[in-house]
């Protein structure tokens, strides 16, 4: 464990760092912010604790609190302690907003009290060092973030990864179920064989028997040959059903001998074959409703769902936004030798979004706004441009549809006027939803439920009214 020292006093410096390496730790002492900045860029992995120190030298541009920031930012793993002769409530509040770990004036600096700093922090590492094997291994599968749904989204995939259980992935469209499927299918013992994926509302109804369980020459017109299905070449690995909700009810009976049984039948064959497959699942819909409205099977639903996996959407994880803004960023600045950045007031401006297309929506954006940013430095008002034509072209497709469905129920009806009423109600007060909720009549809370429920981006709104 080394100990970064940072303070522009020497002989602090020194009285420390005899301290602490008396406890058995390594140190490194610096002091200059700036100095700090350039070796944590080249060093951070060695670093396990920094002390730092708040005021510095006229002569520094910089302060502990600049570099406290940077370190939050670029180095969240690092615990930091603060340490200032001039200790103040506010500069300790300020500091632990920041993310210091802890805050200590100088004049009651000793060796018991590093000891204790010390060892909470060292406590901290082993908790953070767990969580960032987990993310390592999450970001490898381009799931990015260290919030606590992701991290519990990762201890599930280790968890039900290592069995044979099959898992059914839910959440709204564009948050990355895919992604955790790969993943699952990567820790599995099957991760020698393929993963093979099954996208359900592209497989035409005619064909869907023959694209799974393949067929024999001859068994339905224009079969010219026997050809193995999905199944098939899914053996031993893992089939992924992805959109599973979207599959016709007369179809789904189809599933029930090869998840049951581990049996498939070629179309036009009599003869069963054994199936050795892993299956994992994945939808947008409400499945428990469709069961409801008779528009899935419950023996499939059960059959499918030995256990789940919930992605919320990137709007109840804003916190995950710098990470995957960083990360998508480093590998376009890789691949195209570019060094473009987003700077903490952008990154603020994409957090401050509601992302009905979750992080699917958020990639576009940013890949748009690397490959027409003028300069390095993406600007909010070029950000702002790219997400608010976004928005607009959202808004134009959905003033094409019809008010109603003439085939809809009236369930479906009562639901889409609904949405328009809160739409129009969210247009009205430029998407205040405290100011909608009480001209609608119902709570906050209420009126955020609907909002999800509908998929609704409340930003369109208020870049409507601003322009």
């Amino acid at each position: 464990m080394k100990v970064l020292i940072v303070d522009d006093n020497p002989d602090f410096c020194s009285t420390v760092a005899d301290i602490v390496g008396g406890f058995g730790f390594d140190t490194h002492i610096l002091h200059d912010p700036q100095e700090t900045l350039n070796y944590l860029d080249k060093f951070n992995q060695r670093i396990s604790v920094i002390l730092l120190d708040i005021e510095f030298g006229v002569n520094s541009k910089l302060n502990g609190m600049d570099v406290l920031e940077h370190c939050r930012y670029h180095y969240p793993a690092i615990p930091v302690v603060m340490i200032s002769g001039k200790g103040t409530i506010e500069i300790a509040v300020k500091a632990t907003k920041l993310g210091a770990i802890n805050f200590i004036e100088k004049s009651i600096l000793n060796k018991e009290k590093l000891r204790e700093v010390l060892n909470s922090a060292a406590k901290k590492i082993g908790t953070d060092g767990e969580a960032r094997e987990l993310q390592n291994f999450l970001k490898s599968q381009g799931i990015i973030g260290k919030s606590k749904s992701i991290l519990e989204i990762g201890d599930s995939i280790f968890r039900f990864g290592r069995t044979d259980l099959n898992v059914l992935i839910t959440g709204e469209t564009g948050t990355g179920k895919k992604l955790v499927a790969k993943a699952i299918h990567s820790i599995s013992n099957r991760a020698k064989f393929k993963f093979v994926t099954v996208d359900i509302p592209n497989i035409p109804h005619d064909l869907f028997q023959s694209e799974l369980f393949g067929s024999v020459k001859g068994s339905y017109t224009g079969s010219s040959e026997t050809k193995k299905g999905l199944f098939h070449e899914a053996h031993k690995g893992t089939l992924f059903l992805d959109e599973i909700g979207d599959l016709r009810i007369d179809l789904q009976a189809n599933l029930f001998s090869p998840i049951e049984e581990r049996l498939i039948r070629k179309v036009g064959s009599t003869e069963n074959e054994e199936l050795d497959v892993r299956f994992i699942s994945a939808t947008d819909k409400d499945l428990l409703f469709a069961m409801r409205e008779s528009k899935f099977r419950e023996q499939l639903y059960h059959r499918l769902r030995e256990c789940e996996i919930y992605i919320p959407p990137l709007r109840d994880r804003l916190e995950d936004i710098p990470d995957i803004v960083e990360h998508y960023t480093k590998n376009h600045n890789e691949s195209t030798n570019d060094s473009k950045v987003f700077p903490p007031s952008a990154v603020e401006f994409l957090q401050e979004h509601d992302w009905a297309g979750n992080v699917r929506e958020l990639l576009s954006i940013l890949r748009q706004s690397l490959l027409t940013a003028d300069g390095n430095e993406i600007e909010i008002a070029a950000l702002h441009k790219i997400v608010s034509s976004n928005t607009q072209l959202g808004r134009a497709s959905m003033g094409q549809e019809k008010f109603l469905s003439p085939s809809g129920t009236l369930k479906e009806d009562i639901a889409h006027l609904d949405k328009k009423k809160v739409e129009a109600t969210l247009e009205k007060t430029g998407g205040n939803v405290s100011k909608a909720a009480a001209q609608l009549g119902i709570s906050r809370e209420t009126l955020h439920n609907k909002i999800r429920k509908y998929e609704i981006n409340t930003q369109q709104f208020r870049n409507r009214r601003g322009k």
